[in-house]
């Protein structure tokens, strides 16, 4: 063809009139007008004039468009050749294709009623589905697609759609959070966000869900957080509802700073049941038992819902750290003091409640526990005195738990801490070898008696420290007390020894009417049991006498071999009691019946009373001068000249111990005074290092 073809003539024609081919001037060209898509246009004029249902207009409109894409089909699949020839070597042609939806939007879509009508009835068809009816999907999808290819879909459609989805879920928003609590709430958010993904893939524009999504998430959850956390948070922590708690951060996650609210509000949440635990019990001694093993299941829950609900999220992990080192120190020294006593229980014999692994597991969760404790010491000074007490009354249930507990110790805050410890352990082998060697020497003396001795030696530096005790032993006893001074003096010149009869025990062979039996008991308790061999009946004063055991320490005594359960009185006493009073009589038992040969009398424990904490909290500020005393010298050998200010706030860095800026000020006094250094002339509140 020689000249220019007018293709949109041609398209007219052979849209109503893919048969009729006119000749003009002895050239082929394609001659008509649009008229087909003005004849739709007046029919849609005149159909929505009236008030039939805007549903039924949007099928006329779609039956349009799919008899306008099949006739299109049909054109270019007739004219293939003309559109893969000429209009590619013609730039400013349109193809056939695209002609076709130029003319359908210039003459049907771009009628202004026409596109207020089809918006309006597809807005108004997503608010049904929305609110539960069953729409036309297909209908949806098609006319959507419709406006997708007419490259309209952005500026009729898309804009009015997501002002209409804000509105929707503005106010739903505002109602619910009202009217539902905050579990319910986040279901029905989930639900609609889920449905929205669904209308994202069955009929709406890919390209509306970023905007459509991040505007429910806006208006259901984002405008909504602090509601959300301070209405509901806290219930669902408390009653450990995880699958709610799960939701929760999968919704949060979605907007910003919505984890970081959330982590906040964690945070609030462990310090204030935390708190519950350690300072509400303050006044009550027998909740205080109770603590650490609240702390562990509190630790536990907490860890679950970070590993479970927060996937084990690092920012939730350092917030429950912070959390729980803030407020178990709210409370000065007494976590540490029961984390110790706690671990003792474990770790005493008779402790059937675990297995050694399922021990070894509580040592470690224990071990997270005392990471937080700031004073440290005050944990290391019991934890030795109640090791001290297992040790020597053979009262451990597992010398590798015992080791084991103390390797984490070490690995947890170095060897200076448990150098003491490891003494304590280094002193009981070295008396099991002394032991063994002094029963040959015994027997070279050929010493006569029926008592085989066992004697620990203790360095006094690494043991807690024991009030010295005198009492009225046995002349057999004092010989073989004698015997071994020799012997140890003999191996160690220039030692000296010192006896603490309060922490020995001993086997005992007694002979009942119904039967021997073996006794196990305290040392205390052997002396008074030992005056029956001369005698049935004795009084109170009489062993007071004969003993010379301290009051206190006998009645206790008295009232475990007297006054204990039944089957373990191997004395009896008048007037009938659990007390000990002076004038009272004790006779030995002879009706003493028993199923085992040996058998435990566990002498009355004496609660720790208010002043031998006080004793063992003391000893600890003892020893903490001397560790504050070293830092304020070693900070101004470095520094030489410094502010009182920044001395004191370099010292709150530096020590692993809470302490007062009062007890500070005391130390640098003390060290000023002993010229360590000194103030400066012309400005008290600087210091100088003295050389």
């Amino acid at each position: 063809m020689k000249e220019s073809i007018n293709l949109k003539h041609w398209w007219g024609t052979y849209l109503g009139y893919i048969d009729k081919i006119v000749v003009v001037n002895n050239k082929s060209c394609v001659v008509t007008s649009a008229w087909f898509i003005k004849f739709f246009v007046y029919y849609f004029l005149n159909f929505i004039t009236d008030n039939s249902d805007y549903e039924q207009f949007l099928k006329l409109l779609d039956f349009c468009w799919q008899a306008h894409c099949r006739q299109m089909i049909m054109i270019r699949s007739i004219f293939l050749f003309l559109d893969r020839t000429f209009v590619l070597q013609n730039s400013t042609i349109l193809s056939i294709w695209d002609m076709g939806l130029d003319l359908f939007r210039a003459n049907v879509i771009s009628d202004k009623v026409v596109e207020v009508k089809t918006v309006d009835g597809l807005l108004r068809l997503i608010e049904r589905e929305r609110n539960g009816e069953a729409v036309n999907r297909q209908l949806l999808k098609s006319l959507l697609r419709m406006l997708s290819d007419l490259q309209i879909y952005k500026e009729a459609f898309e804009k009015k759609f997501l002002e209409a989805t804000d509105r929707l879920y503005a106010a739903e928003g505002q109602q619910l959070m009202q009217e539902r609590d905050v579990p319910e709430y986040l279901h029905h958010v989930d639900k609609r966000l889920n449905e929205e993904t669904e209308r994202l893939l069955h009929y709406l524009d890919q390209s509306t869900k970023k905007p459509l999504i991040a505007c429910v998430e806006k208006q259901l959850i984002d405008q909504h957080l602090p509601q959300i956390l301070n209405k509901g948070l806290d219930n669902m922590l408390q009653e450990n509802r995880i699958g709610d708690l799960m939701l929760l951060y999968q919704l949060f996650t979605r907007v910003n700073h919505g984890q970081k609210d959330l982590c906040s509000m964690f945070a609030v949440y462990i310090k204030k049941a935390g708190r519950m635990i350690v300072i509400n019990n303050e006044n009550d001694p027998d909740k205080d038992k109770e603590m650490v093993q609240k702390l562990l299941d509190f630790k536990d829950k907490i860890d679950n819902i970070i590993d479970v609900c927060f996937g084990k999220s690092e920012k939730f992990v350092n917030a429950m750290k912070e959390s729980f080192e803030n407020f178990i120190n709210q409370r000065q020294n007494k976590p540490a003091e029961l984390i110790a006593k706690y671990v003792d229980s474990k770790l005493k014999a008779g402790n059937k409640e675990a297995t050694e692994e399922e021990l070894e597991h509580l040592l470690d969760k224990i071990m997270v526990l005392f990471r937080f404790i700031h004073g440290k010491d005050v944990f290391e000074a019991f934890y030795k005195k109640d090791l001290a007490k297992r040790l020597l009354m053979s009262k451990s249930a597992s010398v590798d738990a015992e080791k084991s507990m103390l390797s984490k110790l070490k690995q947890e805050c170095g060897a200076a801490f448990t150098s003491k410890l490891e003494g304590m352990f280094k002193d009981m082998d070295l008396s099991k070898d002394l032991s063994l060697a002094l029963k040959p020497y015994m027997q070279n003396l050929d010493v006569a008696g029926l008592i085989d001795l066992t004697v620990n030696i203790l360095t006094m530096g690494y043991w807690p420290t024991y009030t010295p005790m005198e009492v009225h032993l046995p002349p057999e006893m004092i010989r073989y007390q004698e015997i071994f001074k020799k012997f140890y003096l003999g191996k160690h010149s220039g030692r000296k020894l010192q006896w603490q009869p309060s922490l020995g025990h001993c086997v005992l062979k007694a002979q009942f009417p119904s039967a021997n039996k073996e006794l196990q008991v305290s040392l205390f308790q052997s002396l008074c049991l030992l005056l029956f061999n001369t005698g049935n009946v004795l009084t109170y004063e009489e062993i007071l006498t004969a003993t010379a055991i301290e009051e206190s320490e006998l009645k206790r005594t008295l009232q475990s071999l007297a006054c204990g359960k039944p089957t373990l009185r191997v004395l009896s006493k008048k007037p009938k009691g659990r007390d000990i009073e002076d004038g009272d009589k004790f006779y030995f038992n002879e009706e003493f019946k028993h199923p085992l040969f040996r058998i435990r009398i566990n002498q009355v424990q004496m609660k720790e009373t208010p002043e031998e904490n006080t004793s063992t909290t003391e000893r600890v500020f003892h020893d903490r001068q001397y560790q504050v005393d070293a830092a304020i010298v070693r900070i101004m050998k470095t520094r030489k000249t410094l502010s009182h200010n920044l001395l004191i706030s370099e010292l709150f860095n530096q020590l692993k111990f809470p302490v007062k800026p009062t007890d500070l000020k005391k130390r640098i006094e003390s060290l000023i005074d002993r010229d360590y250094m000194e103030r400066d002339k012309d400005n008290p509140n600087n210091y100088h290092y003295v050389a």
